[in-house]
């Protein structure tokens, strides 16, 4: 069973100085998982009925606040309604319900007393200043989390200012395999915005492509080392040429958790994404291509549940007609988009005509 997570944080109402507990919550969730986790412990239940049910619940409980009943659904919650407004005199008009009318939903005492009782807490170390990386964006492809040498890289977020003059202080690309460089050529240092001519470190081998970003500076002359590590791994624009192979949508392995062994092009070079959104319900992977803005254009979407060799066709307009690839490990490419990447990874390839 997992722990429940919290952490001291500085409260601000009390003199002298005291902390309060903070709830960390693990994740956020819906429907969707609610219906998956009940569909799997009673197999006689279909995924999408269960979520149909849960829906309609909702949407039962709602109509009813709106009809002026309070709901109680016995050893679990009491969904009911109350007003904040203050009257001069008892007659003086109710303002509009945006603005008084309140929606509360409380625990019933056994519902809550069980948690208690079977709960197991873990106290997370409190959260000092850090610089925060929110977004890393390049500046030519204008798309995010992608590592290329031929553009600016736009961070952003907050205390991010430092002074590359002071020892320790700057900003660091990592392999995730291997290598690192300590960045040195600046534009824009502020407290929300870091641009930067990347200088990208080589790893081992070409589909190693992942990157990490830290930023570490000291608020004073005197302080203490801060380092904020960005949350999500940046990735670099991989290139084959029609003829060979290439390895893309990897990590640090040493072997590619895909290869592309084929293409069918029809000029001298494209260059395109390739898309793998991970599907939890069906335990499989959804493969195409798409363009280089978000939103864009896309090729039909191919279901991976193994290992195996998969054809992605190209999109309205693109000079890509196909690319042929082979999954190696969909197990270790499934464990790293849900471990890392929250979902959804996406590869830069261009595609050079073979002689």
């Amino acid at each position: 069973m997992a722990t429940v997570q919290w952490r001291p944080e500085v409260n601000a109402l009390t003199t002298p100085q005291s902390y309060r507990a903070v709830h960390v919550p693990r994740n956020v969730i819906g429907i969707a998982d609610l219906a998956a986790r009940i569909a799997q412990k009673h197999p006689e239940w279909n995924e999408k009925m269960v979520q149909m049910m849960i829906s309609s619940l909702m949407e039962e409980i709602q109509f009813a606040l709106i009809n002026g009943d309070q709901v109680t659904i016995a050893n679990a919650f009491t969904f009911r309604l109350s007003f904040a407004a203050r009257l001069d005199t008892p007659d003086d008009p109710l303002p509009p319900a945006e603005e008084v009318l309140r929606v509360s939903v409380t625990a019933s005492r056994p519902f809550a007393e069980t948690i208690q009782k079977l709960v197991q807490l873990e106290r997370l170390p409190m959260i000092e200043k850090l610089p925060l990386v929110n977004s890393a964006e390049d500046t030519v492809l204008k798309l995010h989390d992608v590592l290329s040498g031929q553009g600016l890289l736009r961070l952003r977020g907050s205390d991010l200012a430092f002074n590359p003059a002071q020892a320790g202080c700057g900003c660091l690309i990592a392999g995730t395999r291997s290598g690192s460089t300590a960045q040195t050529r600046f534009g824009l240092i502020s407290n929300s915005e870091i641009t930067v001519l990347p200088d990208i470190p080589a790893q081992d081998d070409l589909w190693n492509n992942e990157y990490t970003l830290s930023v570490s500076t000291k608020y004073t002359e005197n302080g203490t080392l801060r380092t904020g590590i960005y949350r999500r791994r940046l990735r670099v624009p991989l290139t084959m040429t029609q003829g060979e192979e290439a390895g893309i949508l990897t990590d640090h392995s040493s072997s590619p958790h895909v290869t592309v062994t084929d293409a069918e092009l029809s000029g001298a070079a494209e260059t395109v994404r390739v898309q793998a959104v991970l599907d939890l319900r069906d335990s499989v992977l959804l493969l195409n291509l798409i363009d280089l803005k978000e939103g864009g254009r896309q090729g039909e979407t191919v279901r991976v549940a193994a290992d195996g060799p998969f054809v992605l066709q190209g999109f309205a307009g693109s000079t890509l007609a196909s690319l042929s690839l082979t999954v190696n490990s969909f197990a270790q490419l499934t464990q790293m988009i849900r471990s890392k990447y929250s979902g959804r990874l996406v590869d830069v390839l261009t595609v050079r005509a073979g002689s």
